[in-house]
């Protein structure tokens, strides 16, 4: 494995890793005359670029902080830069607050159709406007952890491929099936058409108790979360077979969403 030194943050080598805070950062920068744009995603430490690899993703480039060499991914394809600067610059050219050991470019894999990420699955997570990255994350960490099998994104919610949302599930974006589906309430279709009962969370008074909704054998149930704060729409609400809710004491009216969604997924999910 060949590694390259950088010292200047001018150098056309760092061009695919300028300015990675910025969530329009979709793409490498333009390629040659000609030459296929190639879209890729950030994959921040080693645990995370490792579990890329395992997943069969692409790998681009990589840019290490020099005093981590050691933790560059054994196995690489030969050609793909490993490039070693100091975290001065690797901090001044990414624009990242907090520099990990490496920073590992990938290319993004082909978006997958809801039927594709249906097949075979009896628990599904549903996810309406979530916009922020790290709670998806969570949220998809989450679901794989406590048995759901897949997880269907409107088109308001964060891409599952962000890198905050890459770093906040700790890799699970990148092996968890995930694919979007049309707004909600039609984005229920491809459920619909498959037999799914659809759970909508909420905080709502008359919602039934999560235990009054547990799945029957062979049953397939798709759980409904809405972003922090306003939650679900009232049109995904309404378009569900049932509302349900967890358990709380205390007085406390709602969980956060990634709390809600842990004792949904533990209570609705398939954990051997």
């Amino acid at each position: 494995m060949r590694m390259d030194r950088i010292t200047d943050a001018a150098d056309p080598r760092l061009a695919d890793f300028l300015g990675l805070r910025d969530g329009d950062r979709r793409f490498m920068r333009p390629p040659p005359a000609g030459a296929r744009r190639t879209p890729v995603y950030a994959a921040e430490g080693r645990l995370i670029a490792e579990r890329a690899l395992a997943a069969g993703h692409v790998p681009v480039a990589f840019l290490v902080d020099e005093r981590r060499a050691g933790d560059v991914p054994a196995g690489l394809p030969d050609g793909v830069p490993v490039l070693l600067a100091a975290e001065s610059l690797v901090r001044e050219v990414t624009g990242l607050g907090v520099v990990r050991e490496l920073l590992g470019l990938f290319e993004r894999p082909p978006a997958r159709a809801p039927g594709d990420v249906l097949e075979g699955a009896h628990r599904v997570m549903v996810l309406e406007g979530v916009a922020n990255p790290v709670n998806l994350g969570v949220l998809v960490r989450t679901a794989a952890a406590l048995g759901i099998d897949a997880t269907l994104l409107d088109p308001a919610s964060s891409d599952p491929l962000y890198r905050r949302a890459v770093r906040g599930s700790m890799g699970a974006v990148l092996t968890h099936p995930i694919a979007r589906t049309a707004a909600l309430p039609e984005g229920l279709a491809p459920l619909r058409e498959r037999g799914f009962r659809v759970l909508a969370l909420t905080p709502a008074r008359d919602a039934v108790p999560l235990e009054e909704a547990v799945p029957g054998p062979g049953e397939r149930v798709a759980l409904l979360l809405g972003a922090e704060g306003h939650g679900l729409s009232d049109a995904a609400i309404a378009a569900a077979d049932a509302r349900v809710v967890s358990p709380r004491a205390g007085g406390v009216d709602s969980l956060n969403v990634a709390a809600a969604a842990a004792v949904a997924c533990h209570r609705l999910g398939r954990v051997s």
